[in-house]
């Protein structure tokens, strides 16, 4: 395990590999002998807290690198094979390690082929394999975000229709975070499942952002002070899709030209994080997932805004074909369980819909555009207006 006390040259003495991740993370002229005798001799703690890199959340992500290196090697021998049951999706990259510890303890891990990806690898090789396939090619077990793949007509809606899948857990009741007074997260045609949340958030760069307004809400945003400010996760196409779909449902198009007029560039969260030291194009308000905000050094000019009218969030599905559920309830109960749940939770800031998870959300709400919106639209032709749409903003 990498400790806060350690150089960078003891760490990259033990653990090599991690050079790669060291220099996507900011950390340049490693290969420069007079840098990293000069750099590599101050501890990890020191070097964070000058670059504003939370130091506990960037020490774990070494450690899941570390532990990616030895783990991984056992979880990946069943890809491909001839197995009885199939899984495919994506994994959110905080927990991902957790969450295949995990499934390699299931009983029948042996008869299951899985190709679980780390989510930072997008979903088009999936879509690809969706809208060419057949309801005897799909795989038994989907899991991953993603508006566009579980709703567009030509992809995943086409087998929702059909009834290939079901949602097990119809009658198990979700958190109360997630079934309230303004929302309900669960699919009423009991055809998908939701584990859990990504919520997308605010974090402020209160130097840039000078004598205007903090912005509290969503609508916040849409105000021409703020344009050419902000950062939007556009690369993440799973939450970029989410927040365009809310925006346009709750104030139509005229906020999607706005939002476009407002974006000054598409950063990785982890970028938009370390953007107050070292990026010289400084958004004032970056959009992006929860987790990321936990990486801003406390203390900064970085401060993180739970929008006071809700985390637009874009839900974590699961589609469990219904003809299987003899053979492949172990994995979805694992999948949906109060244990999954609270890694999810509290190791990656993925709220869970388990009701005995505590998601420490305190007074919290979210967003969500609700089933009867997407029930009672073509979701593919909304998500291409709103993309349009929001081009043709940043082209103003």
């Amino acid at each position: 395990m990498i400790l806060k006390t350690q150089t960078i040259i003891e760490v990259l003495n033990q653990y090599p590999d991690l050079k790669d991740v060291l220099l996507a993370n900011g950390f340049k002229g490693l290969d420069n002998e007079m840098i990293l005798k000069q750099l590599g001799k101050l501890p990890l703690e020191i070097v964070l807290k000058n670059k504003g890199i939370g130091v506990e959340p960037f020490l774990d992500l070494l450690n899941d690198h570390i532990k990616k290196d030895t783990t991984d090697i056992t979880l990946m021998d069943n890809v491909n094979k001839e197995g009885n049951i199939s899984i495919i999706g994506l994994l959110p990259c905080p927990v991902r390690i957790p969450l295949m510890e995990r499934f390699a303890s299931l009983s029948n891990v042996e008869d299951i082929n899985h190709n679980l990806k780390a989510a930072s690898e997008g979903l088009d090789w999936l879509k690809e394999e969706v809208s060419v396939a057949t309801e005897t090619d799909l795989a038994d077990i989907y899991i991953s975000a993603g508006f566009d793949l579980f709703f567009e007509e030509n992809l995943m809606k086409k087998f929702k229709d059909k009834k290939v899948f079901d949602d097990f857990y119809k009658d198990m009741e979700y958190n109360s975070d997630f079934n309230n007074d303004y929302m309900s997260l669960q699919d009423p045609n009991g055809d998908y499942s939701m584990i859990a949340v990504v919520p997308a958030v605010f974090l402020v760069n209160t130097l840039v952002l000078g004598d205007r307004p903090m912005p509290k809400t969503w609508s916040d945003l849409l105000n021409p002070i703020y344009e050419g400010s902000i950062s939007l996760p556009v690369s993440d196409f799973d939450l970029f899709n989410a927040i365009l779909i809310h925006l346009y449902k709750e104030f139509g198009e005229e906020a999607l030209t706005k939002l476009g007029k407002s974006l000054i560039k598409s950063m990785h969260p982890a970028e938009m994080v370390k953007s107050e030291k070292r990026s010289r194009i400084k958004p004032a308000i970056s959009i992006m997932p929860y987790f990321f905000t936990k990486m801003a050094l406390p203390g900064s000019v970085m401060k993180a805004v739970w929008p006071e009218d809700g985390a637009i969030v874009s839900p974590i599905f699961m589609l469990s074909k219904k003809e299987k559920q003899e053979e492949i309830q172990e994995i979805t109960d694992m999948f949906m369980s109060k244990e999954t749940g609270e890694i999810l939770s509290h190791k990656g800031l993925f709220p869970s819909v388990h009701k005995e998870v505590n998601n420490n959300l305190e007074d919290k709400t979210f967003k969500w555009v609700g089933w009867d919106y997407i029930n009672n639209n073509n979701i593919g032709e909304i998500l291409e207006k709103c993309m349009r749409i929001f081009h043709e903003g940043m082209e103003k």
